[in-house]
């Protein structure tokens, strides 16, 4: 079994690529062949680019919208991390309280 590589292409580059579909009027997948890349990745870079736009498909969120969404996503998780962690400690306490030794 070989070891998967991805290849990282610098944010300028995705640019110029994109810009290059944009001006030539040649297909993603022509472009693509032409910079010796994945026509999924120019593409993926191109929808990401159109959306940013605004020129995305109906419901298709932009980088900033995503973004948000991610951060959002991570700050709920952590609230309800702490949370059950209360719900536990609460529950413990209670319990701790209730128990009285023998006398």
């Amino acid at each position: 079994m070989g070891i998967k590589y991805t290849k990282r292409y610098t944010e300028e580059f995705k640019r110029d690529a994109i810009a290059l579909v944009d001006s030539s009027g040649k297909t993603v997948t022509a472009v693509a062949r032409e910079l010796g890349i994945s026509s999924e990745s120019l593409r993926g870079w191109y929808r990401k680019a159109r959306a940013d736009r605004g020129e995305g498909a109906p419901g298709e969120l932009t980088s900033a919208e995503r973004e948000e969404l991610r951060r959002l996503r991570k700050e709920n998780r952590e609230q309800q991390q702490t949370i059950e962690i209360l719900k536990k400690a609460t529950v413990s306490s209670r319990a701790a309280a209730d128990w009285s030794p023998a006398a």
